[in-house]
């Protein structure tokens, strides 16, 4: 009941500040297991998607935003259930597996789980090459792909601004895309790739980005 309470105030906050235009919601499945697999602008794109789709989507975060006692601590983590996000371990050997695991949990359970195959934000706003985990987990649950593309969320809080401002957003989503003619075939890199490259020109279509056929460079830590 909380959770709902708390996301209910988020979505009205989220329409106020960033009056988001939603087109294509009825592409996506009123129920069943379903992958949204959208472009990567901003970090408020995983705070936008669970609130301006109707069922709840789970994305994967680091578990240290459910960790803590402090009282903004806790805040936060009760604001990271309610809009979805499931916590994973990262920085691990075994994080790759970790977060296959955990969205394929979600997937078995029925939900709506979202991923960005670029595996990081865009910070040239363009559209990097997709990560094969999108195809795998797609081949190897059985579960259609719903493309999507978050547009003008990277005005929200560009770099070097401080607090986020009121932004107009656009989320655009696209029709399910079926690899049920893969099936069994989830063990070969040829078929994941063939996959995965095919959600990524759907998400080009709907954003209209230039594509870039390499993986993003992740900043050098500091």
């Amino acid at each position: 009941m909380f959770y709902r309470a708390l996301r209910a105030v988020c979505v009205l906050i989220a329409k106020a500040l960033f009056r988001p235009r939603v087109e294509g919601l009825e592409n996506i499945p009123a129920k069943g297991a379903v992958i949204l697999a959208s472009n990567h602008l901003s970090v408020f794109d995983s705070i936008l998607i669970p609130l301006v789709v109707t069922r709840q989507v789970n994305f994967l975060a680091k578990e240290e935003y459910f960790l803590g006692r402090s009282p903004y601590k806790r805040l936060r983590a009760a604001f990271m259930r309610a809009i979805g996000q499931v916590p994973v371990q990262r920085g691990q050997a075994r994080a790759g597996v970790a977060a296959l695991e955990a969205a394929s949990k979600v997937l078995e359970q029925g939900n709506v789980f979202g991923i960005y195959p670029e595996g990081t934000r865009s910070r040239d706003l363009r559209l990097h090459r997709g990560h094969t985990g999108v195809g795998q987990l797609a081949l190897s649950c059985g579960v259609p792909v719903v493309p999507m593309a978050v547009i003008g969320t990277e005005r929200i809080q560009p770099p070097g601004q401080r607090f986020p401002r009121p932004s107009r957003v656009t989320i655009r989503i696209g029709k399910p895309l079926n690899f049920s003619r893969y099936d069994r075939m989830h063990a070969s890199p040829a078929i994941r790739r063939a996959v995965t490259d095919e959600i990524m020109y759907a998400i080009m279509e709907l954003s209209g980005q230039e594509y870039v056929d390499a993986y993003h460079k992740l900043p050098d830590a500091a």
